[in-house]
């Protein structure tokens, strides 16, 4: 929303519809304390102030200890009984089947118990349920087979609202490692360990389902201890942990940031097979950033559930073995690809509609045929299209399967299990973030329209021009290398935790071409001075993309975030444009 502050550069309404915002008095100064009581580069400073470091914090932050900050298990009602109810199965080597999730987190959550298991001389069943089959979440029929094959059935990433499906398995225990939002009663099973639990304070409400995963490997290693036996070690396992962390969209602050951090450190070693070889299918040449694993990994590895078999990403993450890794990789990129076809005549259709709907506190759209395994990446799209909480659902006959995408400081997960609750979806929940349901073509109307009355007293699709935060101004020539690698020491950048923004004022631009299918590459310059590239993803058939490449000279202001490009042995600072305004103010 249009803030009282003066624009950044004047500029009130970009060629995205954006009113810049740079920094503010008060972070100007805390910048220049940094600088000078912590010893900070300025542009480091500059990050810090943004977040509220206190000098004293600074170096803590730019180095934060895994020691200091990981939260004990045992505030997680249930963590105790769930660690020793695992390491009886683990020490009477009772049969132990996981069901996971299809998704990244999912998939990551049932290879850090596999890995660990492995380490401890044991095995696991796994199963992942196919997505347009079984849906999402345990199923009675899957529960039931599983139950009477084994004595322990772990559900992970799922389970907080499978009432039914969780007694079904008769026979054998259950726990659930899970982070979506928990009913008022919890579903019969031995152990329910969800920071999302309806009697948990929230404290740790930001966890995604691996980290749930984590903490109790940490709790078991701890109770191991305890009687002379020293486990697996856990702080290998941090690359799956800071994958999900990111590829489920978690806040990158507090315990979650430390995770990310160690996990592309450890990543960088290339020591687990599914990671380096997804890394070398994705074309990833250099140590990975938040950003890789989120738009490079954790798409590949989603593949499977989306269109594919559904434990394809799972396996990849948790075999040990290379060439099965390099074989797993290679067919989620096969996949991936796919999905890429499939996702863009969705995607065009889906913006179509929810573009005619007009605007309101909820962008949706409904489509017969439409793949329900990338409903969700194309919720995803018509969100950053529209600045709001965005629902897509794909019909096959009188039944629609949807997933959503929120915004922040809206709940979605929150509205869309109230919905079901009120009767007009058949299911329906998730997280702050992402959401999934089910709703017949009767209701769908109606459960749209209240959907979006909750969302609209969460402030969601107010009206006015959205702000774009400027962290300062830079010219190109003071655009290298070792200013990018600065930055990177504030990180790792991601959801609840941005990349800083910078402005370039008054640039010509030299050159403006489409690369890739909509891709725009332009080259810009203050005229006297260095250039340097920009590259905006998919602006090609944008009104920013369409004014620069007809530029005809004119001047123009760009914005965005900095990146380290390798190119051919050659290292340069490259910006990831994200935004611009003509520079005459017209």
């Amino acid at each position: 929303m249009t803030s009282g502050t003066a624009a950044f550069l004047g500029v009130e309404r970009s060629l995205s519809g954006r009113r810049w915002v740079g920094p503010s008095p008060e972070e100007d100064r805390q910048a220049e304390t940094l600088m000078q009581r912590a010893g900070l580069d300025p542009a480091v400073a500059r990050i810090l102030a943004r977040r509220g470091v206190a000098p004293e914090e600074a170096r803590s932050f730019l180095d934060p200890a895994l020691r200091d900050l990981l939260p004990n298990p045992l505030s997680l009602k249930d963590m105790g009984e769930a660690a020793a109810r695992f390491l009886q199965a683990v020490d009477t080597g009772e049969k132990i089947a996981i069901f996971a999730d299809y998704d990244v987190d999912g998939g990551a959550s049932a290879a850090l118990l596999i890995d660990w298991l492995r380490q401890a001389g044991r095995s696991a069943t796994l199963y992942v349920p196919d997505r347009i089959d079984e849906g999402y979440g345990p199923n009675e029929a899957a529960m039931a087979e599983l139950a009477a094959a084994h004595d322990l059935i772990i559900c992970v990433d799922c389970g907080t609202l499978s009432h039914g499906p969780l007694a079904a398995a008769t026979g054998a225990d259950v726990i659930v490692l899970d982070h979506h939002l928990g009913g008022e009663t919890l579903p019969p099973a031995c152990a329910v360990v969800n920071p999302n639990r309806a009697d948990e304070a929230g404290a740790l409400a930001h966890l995604c389902a691996a980290a749930v995963v984590f903490l109790m490997l940490v709790e078991a290693g701890r109770q191991w201890r305890a009687t002379g036996r020293s486990g697996p070690d856990l702080l290998a396992m941090l690359d799956l942990v800071g994958l999900a962390t990111v590829a489920d969209v978690a806040p990158l602050v507090g315990i979650n940031r430390a995770f990310v951090r160690r996990g592309l450190q450890l990543m960088a070693r290339r020591a687990r097979p599914g990671l380096a070889a997804l890394a070398d299918v994705a074309g990833l040449d250099r140590p990975p950033a938040a950003y890789h694993l989120g738009y490079l990994i954790g798409p590949r590895v989603n593949a499977g559930g989306r269109i594919g078999k559904a434990d394809l990403g799972a396996r990849c993450l948790s075999t040990s073995d290379t060439a099965e890794a390099h074989a797993l990789a290679e067919r989620l990129d096969a996949l991936n690809t796919e999905r890429r076809a499939i996702e863009a005549a969705v995607r065009e259709a889906a913006l179509a509609e929810a573009a005619a709907r007009g605007d309101g506190p909820l962008a949706w759209a409904a489509g017969e045929g439409w793949h329900p395994g990338v409903v969700g990446i194309v919720a995803a799209r018509v969100k950053e299209a529209t600045d709001r909480p965005a629902i897509v659902i794909g019909f096959d006959g009188e039944t629609g399967k949807g997933s959503g995408r929120s915004v922040s400081g809206v709940d979605l997960g929150a509205a869309v299990q109230r919905v079901a609750q009120e009767g007009l979806l058949e299911k329906g929940g998730g997280h702050r973030m992402a959401a999934g349901l089910t709703v017949t073509r009767e209701k769908l109307d109606a459960a749209m329209e209240r959907l979006g009355e909750l969302l609209s007293r969460q402030g969601a699709g107010l009206a006015g021009p959205r702000d774009l935060d400027i962290a300062g101004l830079l010219m190109p020539g003071a655009a290298s290398p070792d200013l990018v690698r600065a930055i990177e020491t504030a990180g790792p950048f991601g959801m609840g935790a941005p990349a800083p923004r910078y402005a370039f004022n008054d640039q010509v631009i030299h050159s403006a071409r489409i690369v890739g299918e909509s891709h725009l590459k332009i080259r810009f310059g203050d005229g006297a001075g260095p250039q340097i590239d920009a590259i905006a993803f998919g602006g090609g058939d944008t009104d920013m993309g369409r004014a620069l490449l007809a530029h005809g000279g004119a001047r123009f202001h760009l914005a965005g975030r900095l990146e380290l490009n390798h190119w051919q042995g050659r290292e340069s600072a490259e910006l990831r444009l994200e935004d611009a305004a003509p520079a005459d103010g017209a």
